[in-house]
């Protein structure tokens, strides 16, 4: 997942994409704990999909109160 994907959802939509990631990340562990993991580099690929992710979400709440602030002014 690239980042532009992530520049046109809203924080809900990232936010549920992310509990998706998550999930599937926690039955590649479980898979990983009984040695049935096929393709170990899709856990490295999900942690940096995941922070992709948390890094957008952190980027629009930061932005949100900048723009109530400009528009009040």
């Amino acid at each position: 997942m690239k980042f532009t994907e992530l520049k046109d959802m809203t924080v809900t939509e990232l936010a549920a994409k992310g509990r998706d990631l998550r999930q599937e990340m926690f039955n590649l562990r479980l898979q990983q704990a009984s040695s049935q993991l096929e393709k170990p580099a899709r856990l490295r690929l999900l942690r940096k999909d995941i922070a992709r992710i948390e890094t957008r979400i952190s980027q629009l709440r930061h932005e949100a109160p900048a723009k109530t602030t400009a528009t009040a002014a």
